[in-house]
Parts: structure tokens; sequence; C-alpha cells
């Protein structure tokens, strides 16, 4: 940056490479930070609706949601939605990835039946456009599956993801985070149908793979924790299930906070027992 200047196109790319690795190690605060200083920078460089600020706008309300501030990442996605459409096409990728993201806000904000018929649209479009089996095709079905088990819908949920994790891991791979994404929401599926020991078992597979593969202290991995917790309390193994959902409230207040969403739900499932 020193030698050829923070808006020189190269130190833009540095600094998108370095925000995007954030995000994937969960590094969330670090990668809103570097994200709001280059969709600065870009702004003025390309302009507001330049494809490359388009895609610095969508990372950053990425950032913004996975730290639970569901409302911001909405009017973030939104905007987004709104320029890539004008500007990309409706079809376009980053389109999207704009629209499969404002489904997600939809549904952490409890507005599933806005969120399915987000997600069902943004499938239509990406199966069609990009193929059954691409991987952004089967994140909308996972979202669509989400959207369903939140709605109550539970069959049709595990039926979604059982298909979805079945293509994931064919095509991704057993190991990959978004094939655990999968094991995880069939995990839950089973788990509000009752079937407790079927969940448990699926838990249990997805929380060592997880705890190998992203780290024990991964939101994703924190995440199948709290799952398996609960199936372990719908077993009737409270003290087991009291001492890992405590576990997952230490790593979560840690990790992405004391006042995330998840972390607060946590507390408030321990409160409950």
């Amino acid at each position: 940056m020193r030698v050829l200047g923070a808006e020189h196109s190269n130190t833009m790319m540095s600094m998108d490479s370095l925000a995007k690795n954030f995000h994937k190690q969960a590094r969330y605060k670090e990668s809103e930070k570097l994200n709001i200083q280059l969709l600065e920078i870009r702004t003025k460089v390309l302009g507001a609706e330049h494809p490359d600020t388009l895609d610095n706008m969508h990372n950053l309300a990425r950032s913004v949601q996975k730290q639970g501030w569901y409302k911001e990442s909405e009017k973030l996605n939104m905007q987004c939605l709104e320029i890539s459409t004008r500007v990309l096409g409706a079809e376009h990728p980053n389109t999207l990835a704009s629209m499969h993201n404002l489904a997600s806000d939809f549904d952490r904000q409890g507005r599933y039946e806005e969120s399915e018929k987000l997600s069902m649209q943004c499938l239509e479009i990406r199966t069609r456009v990009l193929g059954a089996v691409h991987p952004n095709t089967l994140s909308s079905m996972h979202s669509l599956a989400l959207s369903f088990d939140n709605q109550g819908r539970y069959e049709e949920s595990e039926k979604l993801n059982m298909q979805c994790l079945e293509t994931r891991t064919r095509v991704l791979g057993a190991e990959h985070p978004n094939t655990l994404s999968s094991m995880h929401s069939l995990a839950l599926s089973f788990d509000n149908q009752g079937r407790y020991k079927e969940s448990e078992k699926l838990n249990m597979q997805c929380l060592e793979i997880s705890t190998r593969v992203v780290g024990a202290e991964h939101p994703k991995t924190l995440d199948t924790m709290s799952n398996l917790a609960l199936s372990y309390h719908n077993l009737g193994r409270r003290n087991e299930a009291t001492e890992l959902m405590e576990k997952v409230v230490d790593l979560r207040s840690k990790r992405i906070g004391p006042n995330h969403p998840d972390t607060l739900y946590s507390i408030s499932v321990l409160n409950e027992w």
C-alpha cells in the first residue's frame, strides 16, 4: 500500500482477498472493517455501480449478517440486489448471490414466508442458469429447507436436506463445510420430528468432522454442538446437555460476542432447563 497507494487496483485486490480470508476464518469483525474501508475506496475510484464495488457491498453484507445484525444486512443486500439487477441483469450470479443472502436475512428475522418465496425464486433461476448440482444452486436448496423447517414443515425440510446432503457429498466431498451445514440441518429436522437418536448420531458425526476441518471454536462447529446438547436434553441426558450448552455459551460469547443472537439463544435455552 505504501508503494502503490491505497487506490491502486493491486492494493484493492489485496484488501479484497484479505477481507475474504478473514470471513473464511470467521473473523467477521475484521472482515467488516476492511470491507467498509474498501467499499469507500472503490466507490470513489470505480463508482457506486461498478461490479467490483457491488461485490464489495455484497461481502460487507455477509460480514454484517454473520455478526447477527440482520436489519443492517437486509438493507445492504436490498441495495445491492436493486443495483445488480439493473446493472448486471436479474439472472447474473452476483444478483442471485444478493437474492440468496436477502432470503437468509428474512429467515433470521422470522420472516419465513418471505424467505421461502425468495429462496424458491433463487433456486429456480440458479437451477436453470448454473445447473442443478452447482454449489450456489445447492446453497439455495439448503436455504429453502431451512425455511420449511422454521415453518414446521419438517418432512419437506427433511426431504430437501437429504437431497442436498447427498448431492453436496458427491459434488463437494463429505468434509466440505457446506456438506456439514446440510448434515447439521438434517439433524435438526430429525430432532424436530422427535427422532432424537438419529439426530444425536448425525450431530456427533458432524461435530467430529467440523472440529477437525474448521476448528473446535468455529461458529459452524458451535452450531452443531448446540444441536447435540438439545438432542441430549430430549433424550433425558440432562447433565450432559447442560454441560455441553454451557460450553457453547462460553465459546460463543468469546467467538461471536455475548450479544449475538445465537449466544443469547443458547443462554435462553440454559435458563429454561
